[in-house]
């Protein structure tokens, strides 16, 4: 069985996937800009320090956008003689990346928001509020578009960096509310919208850490999902020749996985067939809908069962 063949086809899907993750980078990196830009004139011209706080987080999508878009890129590239596992892991040291970020920038905001409260501002004007409205639709739109990118090519960085959009729909939605109590309370509410930005805070540092703790297992080689190894199973039980399987580990490694997996044979079978079968069920895992780049497959005899059976 020619090795390169069995090689090229998850290496394709890799890339492939890998460029539909980037142009969703891209196209977050623009929109992102633009209303970054947006709200911090807006939150400057308009008395609101909550508008001027997300405009920050939206400065922030930017830098994570870029950071995923660099994850991305590197975990496409095929393994080599000093990566013989591929560059997968710079994916999830891009989605840990920006989960940091999105930590920080809460710290950061919340510092800001607390001396904001403690000194007195002007109201805000009424026509924040339109502003915001428009930021909220946009961003809700963004999540949506990168979570569904993320979830089809299986990219945590995505997936990140959509939360990332959805958090920063939360703090426009904080915003609103604060710079509405701000205009209807009137004299004395003046700091409802820096109130606001405090609690969006909370929701933004929520994200990041669970952000933080799934690229972490990813960083840490963390077992696959049990239904992903029941689905590696049954396609090697499909292989002419296969009797079981025993052990059956995967690992995630950016945007697939390696596997390595025992398979039960003919105690009897020769090593040039057994070996044709390991290759069999090789090719099958790899030509699957599973999304695994590389499968180390070893072959056991039939006692193996029963002694783990005992």
């Amino acid at each position: 069985m020619d090795h390169r063949s069995t090689q090229s086809s998850p290496l394709a899907r890799i890339e492939a996937s890998a460029v539909r993750g980037i142009r969703a980078t891209i196209i977050g990196i623009i929109i992102s800009t633009a209303l970054a830009a947006i709200k911090i004139l807006s939150g400057l011209f308009g008395n609101s320090y909550a508008l001027v706080a997300d405009g920050a987080e939206s400065m922030l999508d930017i830098f994570s956008a870029s950071i995923a878009w660099g994850g991305l890129r590197l975990s496409a590239r095929p393994p080599d003689r000093k990566h013989p596992y591929g560059h997968g892991k710079a994916e999830a040291i891009a989605s840990l990346i920006i989960a940091s970020g999105l930590i920080v920038t809460a710290l950061g905001i919340a510092v800001q928001s607390v001396r904001e409260i403690r000194t007195p501002h002007q109201t805000p004007q009424a026509w924040t509020l339109i502003v915001l409205v428009v930021v909220v639709l946009v961003k809700e739109l963004l999540f949506r578009f990168f979570l569904r990118e993320g979830l089809g090519i299986h990219s945590r960085a995505l997936v990140s960096d959509a939360w990332h959009h959805r958090s920063d729909a939360l703090t426009s939605i904080a915003a609103f509310i604060g710079i509405s109590i701000a205009l209807w309370k009137g004299q004395g509410y003046e700091s409802a919208d820096d109130w606001a930005a405090l609690f969006a805070c909370g929701v933004i540092a929520v994200n990041g850490f669970r952000l933080a703790s799934a690229a972490l297992d990813d960083v840490m080689d963390a077992a696959g999902p049990v239904e992903l190894e029941k689905s590696i199973r049954q396609i090697a039980a499909t292989v002419p020749g296969v009797l079981g399987t025993h052990k059956c580990r995967a690992r995630r490694s950016g945007l697939s996985w390696l596997v390595d997996l025992d398979i039960v044979v003919d105690g009897e079978m020769s090593v040039r067939d057994g070996h044709d079968v390991a290759h069999g069920v090789k090719a099958a895992l790899l030509s699957s809908h599973l999304g695994i780049l590389d499968v180390l497959v070893h072959v056991e005899p039939p006692e193996v069962l029963r002694a783990s059976a005992m």
